[in-house]
């Protein structure tokens, strides 16, 4: 009996080691495949298209990669330029990307850093002069996002000293100390523009994102208060934990409005947290954020997912937006890989293979180069929609490369 008992344990064990053996294969193929397309497909087109000769990166992209010459420079897309190219230089150690890094960052602190009030502009004209001179708290925390990435891809002590200004500027004017979180919107001044939703879940959650990334080169303990309420207000006020999905809208008291869910977002979300907390340290939230992560996953997963495996856009009340864009993709393969990881269930990375195999059949242009931004549910690329503008950017697509390579450095 010893003996058979033995060898039924033996077999387990060894059933298991295949199981293993065969996950590890499947991932090796995804990271190999991702990693080609960031390197052979991404950033090429970004670094051969977007700087423009008179100075920065060009605002618009036409889908062919042709400039609009006078097209105004956003914010956000040149704080995720610094990013992206901060990023690659850190993580693929290769010069031309330091380089580029280097021009993204010196343009964005010498234009879009107000030298009198603080914190970024909006929008500048093609020619660097300011066109928008609003705060925009989601812009101002991709500018610490950004320079906080710059500072770990290079040392430049300038990007950290800026990251941490601007850290100042936000929790000084943008921060409510009655209701907690970020208020949207300001002048240039920082006296608060009305908007029509004064807090969202968008913004929170990429001042989470921003947030953690100063923490990890500033340990400084104001901050670290406010890492830990970004997670307190994305868990107990954004999140809904009966449905796993984030509210969108808010009155300045929390008060949430319209009903939406957005499925790229609710993934995001997932490994933005457990991020955090792992960032932060603490033990108990690193297993309470994981908890939850496998919550939101699946329940995306079940609703969001379309027949060919790419995940939709959103859902307001009934009505289904089921256009595709670019970014809720690569958030879904990251947020999967992440599900794999906390919880060894091979069902997450089958999903993050279905959601890449799609990326490659439809999402891929293979004509000119780097993603469609959007493709038609029958899997039509709507060639028309720019590859670059104010939201359009590098940083979904090959941030999900740098994580598949961060994440897994033994395949």
């Amino acid at each position: 009996m010893k003996h058979l008992l033995l060898i039924i344990s033996l077999m387990a064990i060894s059933s298991c080691r295949a199981q293993q053996r065969e996950e590890t294969k499947i991932a090796a193929q995804l990271k190999q495949e991702v990693v080609q397309d960031l390197t052979q497909n991404i950033l090429p087109f970004w670094a051969k298209y977007a700087p423009d000769p008179s100075g920065g990166f060009y605002g618009i992209l036409q889908y062919d990669g042709t400039p609009v010459p006078d097209g105004k420079k956003g914010g956000i897309l040149n704080a995720r330029i610094v990013w992206t190219f901060s990023a690659a230089a850190r993580i693929l150690q290769d010069p031309q990307y330091l380089e580029l890094a280097n021009r993204a960052q010196r343009y964005y602190i010498d234009y879009f850093v107000d030298p009198q009030y603080g914190g970024t502009y909006y929008i500048l004209n093609a020619d660097g002069t300011p066109f928008d001179t609003q705060k925009d708290t989601y812009q101002n925390a991709y500018t610490i996002y950004a320079l906080a990435e710059h500072y770990l891809a290079t040392g430049n002590q300038e990007s950290l000293d800026v990251a941490i200004a601007n850290f100042h500027k936000m929790t000084t004017h943008a921060y409510d100390p009655l209701y907690g979180g970020f208020i949207e919107s300001y002048s240039r001044d920082w006296q608060m523009v009305e908007v029509e939703f004064p807090k969202t879940m968008n913004t929170h959650l990429h001042i989470l994102e921003a947030f953690t990334h100063l923490y990890r080169v500033w340990k400084d303990e104001e901050l670290k208060n406010h890492l830990r309420e970004m997670i307190d207000l994305i868990v107990h006020k954004i999140l809904h934990n009966a449905t796993w999905h984030q509210r969108l809208f808010f009155t300045i008291d929390w008060q949430s409005v319209g009903h939406i869910d957005s499925y790229g977002h609710d993934i995001e979300c997932s490994w933005l947290l457990t991020e955090a907390a792992e960032v932060l340290g603490d033990e108990a939230l690193i297993k309470e954020t994981q908890r939850m992560a496998l919550h939101i996953v699946d329940i995306q997963l079940k609703e969001g997912i379309d027949p060919n495996g790419a995940m939709i856009y959103e859902k307001e009340d009934d009505h289904i937006n089921a256009n595709l864009e670019w970014w809720p993709q690569t958030e879904t393969v990251i947020g999967c890989l992440n599900a794999w990881q906390i919880s060894g269930d091979k069902k997450y990375l089958d999903a993050a293979v279905r959601t890449w195999e799609w990326i490659k059949n439809y999402m891929i242009d293979r004509e000119y180069g780097e993603w469609y931004r959007s493709v038609l549910p029958d899997g039509t690329p709507m060639k028309y929609r720019p590859k670059a503008d104010h939201w359009r950017c590098p940083y979904h697509n090959s941030r999900m490369g740098f994580e598949v390579i961060v994440r897994f450095p033994q395949l």
